[in-house]
């Protein structure tokens, strides 16, 4: 069983437990040696890990997304905790709490699936209120969507992320759409609701987040819009342009051919829901990111792919 965690480690602690194997990358010393670049990860974070010796017996003992045993040593590199790595193993599937490894949300589940299915029977359009009732009788969707993450690291990128994710948006839209005239609610929110349920099969997520081999060959988006026509199909007479118009919503939501959209938006709607999904996004990426800084520290580190540090204030008593 799992006794030490990652935000426990610290540079001079010898350990053997209980980890994922989440990244595991073969590369070469100046001399032509092969060595191994991990990364390890449990539901508290992820550490880089190395291993300098028996490299091709380690290697052939594992694979990424599952649960090692590993034994090592915890060190400092470039200012950053990392681990070498002295023997790693596979570990007894008995031996292992699913709860260990993944990070949960801290809100209520099933609350937040209360508030969403109210927002989506709120909408005036029979054929949208027909489609999510064809959505939340499906059982085993529900259960997904209650469990899903929304990120692998990004953001949200825990158990019930994806919810929260949807309905932190779904209430922004619904805000919004008071706002500004001429908006057509019903259209925005149920393409804010289903935007991302492609995310249900694009992630595995029992011990680990990966993509699936269906997210990594087909993505999100493509599953999402598979799962909107296949639920459409059993309404009768649904109207056709309704149904176009909330499929853009969903193959535009990432805003552009270059962040992996097949269109741009293309509607009102359309550019709400990208403006939407990146406030909302953005904002709990940073959240996430300074809660894993130093509290004591003004400024944050700085962050690579946002490419700026974050003024977090003055430190309090």
């Amino acid at each position: 069983m799992k006794t030490k965690f990652i935000s426990q480690l610290q540079a001079g602690l010898s350990l053997t437990d209980q980890f994922v194997l989440t990244e595991k990358t073969m590369a070469h010393k100046k001399d032509g040696n092969s060595y191994l670049n991990l990364v390890l990860s449990d539901r508290t974070g992820r550490v880089k890990a190395v291993v300098w010796d028996n490299v091709d017996q380690i290697a052939s003992q594992s694979e990424s997304g599952q649960v090692v045993v590993v034994t090592g040593h915890v060190g400092s590199y470039r200012g950053k905790l990392q681990m070498v790595v002295k023997e790693l193993k596979a570990a007894a599937k008995d031996e292992i709490n699913p709860a260990d490894f993944l990070p949960v949300t801290e809100r209520d589940v099933d609350h937040m699936f209360e508030r969403l299915q109210k927002l989506s029977q709120s909408l005036q359009k029979d054929c949208l209120r027909d489609l999510f009732g064809a959505f939340w009788s499906d059982e085993t969707l529900v259960s997904q969507f209650k469990h899903a993450p929304a990120a692998k690291k990004m953001h949200h990128a825990y158990i019930g992320g994806l919810l929260e994710h949807t309905l932190s948006m779904a209430v922004l839209a619904d805000k919004i759409s008071e706002h500004y005239s001429g908006i057509d609610r019903d259209l925005l929110i149920a393409g804010v609701i289903l935007h991302d349920i492609g995310k249900l099969r694009e992630f595995t997520y029992d011990v680990a987040i990966d993509y699936s081999d269906e997210g990594r060959l087909v993505n999100h988006i493509v599953i999402g819009i598979q799962m909107i026509e296949d639920k459409i199909k059993a309404i009768p007479a649904f109207p056709e342009e309704t149904a176009m118009l909330l499929k853009h919503l969903i193959i535009s939501h990432h805003g552009s051919r270059e962040l992996g959209s097949p269109e741009p938006p293309k509607t009102i709607e359309a550019v709400m829901l990208n403006c939407i999904d990146e406030m909302d996004s953005r904002v709990q990426a940073i959240r996430e990111f300074m809660a894993k800084e130093d509290p004591g520290e003004k400024w944050t580190s700085y962050h690579r792919l946002l490419e700026r540090h974050f003024f977090r204030g003055r430190p309090h008593d």
